[in-house]
């Protein structure tokens, strides 16, 4: 390493700026903060210390992943009290917000990203002492806001966003925000209706807010989101989805107690036409059964797909993704499914698959747990990979 360093030492000031752009920003500031005075210098460069992303995305499922703890630490005791006061951009993962929130001043900060939040940060998000918090950020121009929240009585929405968010962010100009919030049904004597929370955003001017709101059985839950939407995943769509282009997405849990029908596949491929994984969540059977002979179908085209998530649905959803000609996948998939359901719907792996089907699976996903009959999957799925693990990951 010793000797790394003086090798670059001996390079111009530009050639070390150009290798150091093709790392991340908090790579540059970990790695080289401190090291000598002429590298630390280009470290302190704006080009580094003014945008900064304080987590990492994981390839698999574009989801944020907090820093090591060994990383965080030093930036929160060492780097952000020298550089806090040229960051403008800061994007933070739930688990270390209300730490390197705290770890200095952010006087010329005008965007903020919060991603991840989990439920008992939300709770507290908009309380006092986070409030407090942003209204250092007195320059704050841009928010980004990620978040699901566990309610009483009331919904997060327009009014409550102004109360304790907006009306404390003088130079706020862009506030977008993609926000889930539930209420369980023994706290909620007031079921509120769709119309009553898009009248809370009628004075949001900068954005088209889109309102949602399913009851269940045992909750409700609202969703709101300014659109264009700009976020890589979309949880829990139910048949009541509003529809759009939504070309950032690459992760959706579709979720109901309500049966899918096909319809509803179909536009769920228009509106997520980059989807890479999907993931599907329905114990209730169709009530519409397609066959492969019905010219008036249209077909449904998920081609970018890479993983398929089928482990808790009812059985017509595995059939349909397996053995509907109306359903389009694309090759080298990986299914996770439960193996009982797969037994089920293949007939014991003896049921006629086609062979342009059966070749399209590069990998099964079961529950370590499940008793299957490895020999018959093999036969019946011959390329594809057996994994028997809780995780659901991409082979390499």
């Amino acid at each position: 390493m010793k000797n790394l360093l003086v090798q670059l030492d001996d390079l111009p000031y530009e050639i070390l700026t150009y290798i150091f752009k093709k790392l991340y920003n908090h790579e540059v500031l970990y790695s080289l903060m401190g090291v000598n005075q002429r590298i630390n210098r280009i470290a302190h460069d704006r080009i580094f210390t003014r945008h900064l992303h304080l987590l990492e995305y994981c390839r698999i499922d574009d989801s944020s992943l907090p820093l090591s703890d060994l990383i965080l630490n030093r930036f929160c005791s060492r780097i952000l009290p020298e550089i806090g006061h040229e960051i403008e951009t800061l994007y933070l993962e739930g688990t270390s917000i209300e730490r390197v929130l705290h770890a200095t001043n952010y006087p010329n900060l005008n965007n903020l990203g919060l991603c991840d939040i989990d439920d008992k940060l939300a709770m507290s998000f908009f309380s006092e002492s986070v409030v407090s918090l942003l209204r250092r950020m007195i320059n704050l121009e841009v928010l980004d806001l990620n978040i699901t929240v566990q309610c009483y009585e009331k919904f997060i929405d327009g009014d409550i966003l102004k109360k304790d968010i907006m009306i404390h962010m003088a130079q706020l100009y862009k506030f977008t925000f993609n926000i889930y919030s539930t209420i369980n049904h023994r706290y909620q004597t007031n079921f509120a209706l769709n119309e009553s929370i898009e009248k809370t955003f009628k004075y949001f001017s900068n954005n088209q807010i889109i309102t949602c709101i399913d009851h269940f059985q045992r909750y409700s839950r609202c969703h709101i989101y300014s659109y264009p939407y700009q976020w890589k995943i979309y949880d829990h769509i139910t048949n009541n989805f509003r529809d759009g282009l939504f070309t950032s997405v690459t992760q959706v849990l579709l979720r109901d107690e309500h049966p899918f029908e096909h319809e509803f596949f179909l536009r769920i491929s228009k509106s997520f036409p980059f989807m890479k994984q999907l993931t599907i969540m329905n114990w209730e059977a169709q009530q519409i059964k397609s066959n492969n002979d019905d010219k008036i179908l249209s077909i449904i085209e998920y081609p970018n797909l890479t993983r398929l998530n089928l482990t808790f649905t009812h059985d017509d959803y595995v059939q349909l993704f397996l053995f509907n000609m109306k359903m389009s996948l694309p090759n080298n998939l990986h299914l996770r499914v439960d193996y009982e359901s797969l037994e089920r719907v293949t007939y014991c792996f003896t049921r006629y698959m086609t062979e342009n089907n059966s070749t399209k699976f590069a990998a099964l996903y079961f529950d370590p747990g499940d008793q299957i009959d490895e020999y018959h999957i093999k036969n019946y799925f011959p390329y594809a990979c057996i994994h028997r693990t809780f995780r659901f990951i991409l082979s390499k």
